[in-house]
């Protein structure tokens, strides 16, 4: 835990940070003093912040177009799309004052952040899918393969045989899919924790094993710390193959899912962006 709090400050934290930062200052400020949504600086944040939102289109557009392969490539489109789904959020809520306003601008704002908080849940989501933000996806087959090669390198153990059906069994209750829709959800929002719990259910097989045969054999007794170090790292590697072919698949659902419910939000909000565009113009 300690050692992911002294992480370096990569450029994507140092904007996500400067971002909370941003967002905290202008919800302290007074900024009804001094910006207003009709006119001046704050009527350009929302042109600004807009046209922005708008600019999104292009990543997906040019995921699909082979032509628009002359704009760029996919994966530089994909940052640009993540920092314009930020700023240009931020640059609405500046237009906004971070206040309420007639109900045809509310409507826009709420589905605006909806939008925004989809994106940041989508994002988690892909990053637990692709190994690098160049578009390269980790393969289930590959997770498995790797998972496979693992359970048939267990000469390592074989003096613990009790381990190995053990390991199999953690294996088993990781990737068997849950019965029923409650128990799918449980599933699918505890792969971690359940993993967690069998390494630490292992562990302590492998201590009383090792200890158990360490007492009827002296030459056992002589390697134990040894052999029991290295049953933990065995089991430790197979149990950390099957959770993430495990969590694989579950994201992989997970992302399915966001990308059904993300679509139409978005398009509810060019919907009500170009209502309250329209209203603010005739009234």
């Amino acid at each position: 835990m300690f050692r992911n709090l002294a992480s370096p400050l990569t450029p994507t934290r140092a904007f996500g940070l400067g971002t909370l930062l941003v967002l905290a200052w202008g919800w302290g400020m007074p900024l009804g003093r001094y910006i207003t949504p009709e006119r001046g600086i704050g009527y350009a944040l929302g042109i600004v912040g807009g046209s922005l939102m708008l600019l999104l289109l292009l990543y997906p557009a040019r995921k699909r177009a082979a032509w628009l392969r002359i704009i760029g490539g996919v994966p530089g489109w994909f940052r640009l799309h993540m920092i314009l789904g930020v700023v240009g959020p931020v640059c609405i809520l500046f237009h906004s004052g971070f206040s309420l306003g007639a109900t045809n601008s509310n409507v826009a704002l709420f589905c605006m952040l909806a939008v925004a908080g989809s994106g940041v849940v989508g994002r988690y989501f892909y990053t637990r899918l692709h190994a690098q933000l160049d578009g390269r996806q980790a393969s289930l087959a590959e997770l498995q393969n790797i998972a496979d090669t693992l359970t048939q390198q267990a000469s390592v153990v074989t003096v613990l045989p009790d381990l190995m059906e053990a390991i199999e069994r953690e294996e088993q209750a990781l990737l068997e899919p849950a019965h029923g829709p409650v128990g799918r959800m449980f599933h699918i929002f505890t792969v971690g924790i359940r993993a967690a719990f069998a390494r630490w259910r292992l562990h302590r097989l492998i201590d009383r094993t090792v200890a158990g045969a360490a007492r009827r054999s002296t030459t056992i007794a002589g390697h134990a710390g040894r052999l029991a170090q290295t049953a933990r790292r065995y089991a430790d590697r197979r149990l950390d193959a099957s959770r993430r072919v495990a969590e694989f698949r579950v994201y992989t659902r997970l992302f399915s899912l966001w990308h059904v419910l993300h679509v139409p939000l978005f398009i509810m909000l060019l919907i009500a962006g170009v209502v309250h565009v329209i209203s603010v113009q005739i009234y």
